[in-house]
């Protein structure tokens, strides 16, 4: 039946159902409003009723039902693939960069890959590093700055360099698997011609060394994986991620390269999104990046994906007010400041409250919305299996993530969030990399 239905009206029948599950939510919340309005006022009752519940609500229902709906495209056959630049802006990483540029040599691509990378100042032996593979100046070039000016500015003058018409970035602790390069071009060549970015899919390869990895494991295979399949179900994927996407770059050119922002890959994907051009999702296109391990990097990490994206808000205001299918998940994105803002400053003082008897905010009826949450994830779960057997990655088990990324994951990613929010808008320094 999928195969039968148009994306219009996929689109409609889950926006038909979200919207009537939020307006049953609000039925259902009515008695709750009333009592927290007592305690809290009005302004701060509905915010928080809205913002943890309502709005939440109306986005899972409506990944759940997408995901019911996505039935994947398949690839045009391709006689031919183009040469492909590989470009990466590489700072302090002489742990990874060997490591990164032997998956990309290893690739099963049917044409020419060359690969330029951009030591941005780096202190420790990355040049070193890159020049002991004593790779051929066919096969590689190394740009080597002296002095460390951020990640924008590294691929900006990386791109003065490319001779390709498509260019994919990488950061330089990513593992590429064989077909990872070829998959991310056949999707390319078989979006619609207004197609000017494709974005890959990131995966965990630091899962096993602690807690926090393990939690975050779940987060890309899960969260941000579904949320990428259904953007690119209804023509919009939001960023094309600087870690593993391919750009025209004629188009990167046209729009001035990377702006110099820490959100630098998102404020560019809006920046195309606006002309009207399109951007695609490979899902079976995969890399495995080494993710925060610590606290701290972790905090710091999503603290500069959530600069980005109030950077790519400023920047490009006028997207909210133009109307198409991805129209929606650039007004949900407006929402997440204040979804994390209700979750920090409400749900988890709630949280404790309730561990005192004060079933304000949190009572024994959010232990109900556990059921729901599991069946979600089982959705997604399946759905990002299938790609992972027909590119035979084993889905390895990490049963203490799973619980920690249900239960716990939020009183530490929502703050951390919020906080990254604060930063941009009191304007606190930048800085840039991966996990520094």
């Amino acid at each position: 039946m999928n195969n039968h239905l148009s994306i219009k009206y996929k689109f409609s029948i889950a926006t038909f159902i979200s919207i009537n599950w939020a307006i049953f939510s609000i039925w259902v919340s009515q008695r709750w409003f009333e009592e927290l309005s007592i305690i809290t006022g009005q302004f701060v009752a509905f915010f928080l009723i809205t913002f943890i519940a309502i709005i939440p609500g109306f986005i899972n229902m409506f990944v759940f039902f997408s995901l019911l709906f996505d039935k994947r495209p398949i690839f045009k056959k391709i006689d031919s693939y183009p040469n492909i630049d590989i470009l990466i802006a590489a700072y302090n990483e002489e742990n990874t960069i060997q490591e990164t540029i032997k998956s990309i040599l290893s690739q099963d691509y049917p044409s020419s890959i060359h690969i330029y990378i951009v030591n941005d100042g780096s202190q420790d032996n990355t040049k070193k590093k890159i020049l002991d593979l004593k790779l051929s100046a066919d096969l590689l070039t190394l740009i080597d700055l002296t002095i460390n000016k951020g990640k924008a500015n590294a691929l900006n003058i990386g791109l003065n360099y490319l001779l390709s018409d498509l260019v994919i970035t990488i950061d330089a602790d990513c593992l590429l698997i064989k077909n990872s390069i070829k998959n991310l071009v056949s999707r390319y060549l078989s979006d619609p011609p207004n197609t000017k970015a494709v974005a890959g899919t990131i995966l965990v390869g630091n899962s096993r060394k602690n807690w926090l990895t393990k939690v975050q494991e779940w987060d890309y295979f899960l969260g941000i994986s579904a949320v990428k399949r259904i953007q690119s179900m209804y023509q919009g994927t939001l960023v094309a991620q600087g870690a593993f996407s391919l750009y025209e770059r004629q188009t990167v050119s046209k729009l001035g390269g990377w702006p110099n922002m820490v959100g630098e890959d998102i404020v560019l994907t809006w920046n195309i999104l606006k002309t009207g051009w399109r951007v695609g999702h490979a899902e079976n296109a995969c890399v495995f990046t080494k993710c925060p391990d610590t606290l701290l990097q972790f905090i710091k990490q999503r603290q500069r994906w959530s600069r980005g994206l109030i950077e790519a808000f400023k920047q490009n205001p006028q997207i909210i007010f133009k109307l198409r299918l991805n129209s929606i998940y650039i007004w949900w994105n407006l929402l997440f400041p204040f979804i994390d803002i209700a979750y920090t400053f409400g749900f988890i003082p709630g949280l404790i409250l309730a561990l005192t008897g004060r079933f304000w905010i949190v009572g024994p009826m959010t232990l109900a919305l556990i059921p729901p949450s599991l069946i979600l994830n089982n959705i997604m779960y399946r759905a990002a299996r299938h790609t992972f057997i027909n590119e035979n990655i084993t889905i390895r088990k990490n049963l203490l993530g799973f619980i920690l990324y249900i239960l716990a994951y939020g009183l530490i990613l929502q703050p951390a969030c919020v906080y990254g929010y604060i930063s941009e808008l009191l304007g606190f320094k930048k800085v840039w990399g991966t996990k520094q």
